[in-house]
């Protein structure tokens, strides 16, 4: 059984086919904590709040204003998300802890977001993409996701 990879705490260098996916507002306002990393090191766009660009993937969890996004609205960025990551098989995605910082929500509720949007589409995690140690231990154990 091939041994599955999480997503690195910090991440300082990517691949030219590696994406960093952070967590975002809409109004794409890169300040702080993950944002700022791939603002300045992985081609986030300013006033991009969503949507692969560079090597970067910005996955709003706040709104224009700072305040926090439904779960059903997150729900629907990890669809985006994840047909991204179907029609770009030669990218490998590196999901971040996205909504647990400066959006203040807990690792269980981005994981029902996560769940959400994998039964909209019916599949499983795309192979691409990295998940963090957290939300896999989530994923598995409370949603009962197989991998």
């Amino acid at each position: 059984m091939k041994q599955r990879r999480f997503t690195p705490e910090l991440i300082n260098n990517l691949g030219r086919e590696d994406i960093f996916v952070f967590g975002s507002n809409r109004a794409g306002h890169h300040y702080g904590g993950a944002a700022k990393t791939a603002f300045r090191k992985f081609g986030a766009r300013w006033g991009q709040g969503e949507g692969l660009v560079g090597n970067s993937y910005a996955l709003p969890t706040l709104d224009e204003n700072l305040h926090p996004l439904s779960l059903g609205r997150i729900a629907e960025a990890f669809v985006k998300l994840f047909k991204t990551a179907l029609l770009n098989s030669k990218l490998t995605f590196y999901l971040t802890k996205v909504g647990v910082g400066i959006a203040g929500f807990k690792i269980e509720e981005i994981c029902y977001s996560i769940k959400l949007a994998l039964q909209r589409l019916n599949i499983f995690i795309p192979a691409n993409i990295i998940i963090p140690k957290e939300f896999y231990d989530c994923l598995s154990s409370v949603y009962k996701i197989k991998f």
